[in-house]
């Protein structure tokens, strides 16, 4: 039963990982495209982003093949979520150059 809850667990984890990995990068692009400094938006966000998905990867797998695996599915279907999410909302923001059509 304790192993059971701690697939489970781990797999509701990486559904949480993965939304919050693809909902930052998400955030991030729609403000790094209108900001004046996107690569400091881009290599911050990719660092945090990245930091915490492992971090929690790393606690939430506490090496069991199978709960990793399970956290890698859960990792995904957060990625599909969000997926659908974002693409039901406004279009980025563009700025165009001056001079270009």
């Amino acid at each position: 039963m304790a192993d059971a809850r701690a697939l489970i667990l781990a797999t509701f984890v990486g559904c949480v990982l993965g939304a919050t990995f693809f909902g930052g990068l998400w955030w991030t692009i729609r403000k790094g495209v209108s900001s004046n400094q996107p690569a400091l938006w881009f290599a911050g966000s990719l660092i945090l982003r990245t930091a915490i998905t492992l971090t929690g990867f790393y606690y939430a797998t506490r090496g069991d093949w199978r709960r990793a695996l399970l956290c890698l599915a859960g990792f995904a279907l957060g990625r599909i979520v969000v997926t659908r999410f974002a693409s039901r909302t406004a279009p980025l923001p563009c700025r165009l150059e001056e001079g270009t059509p």
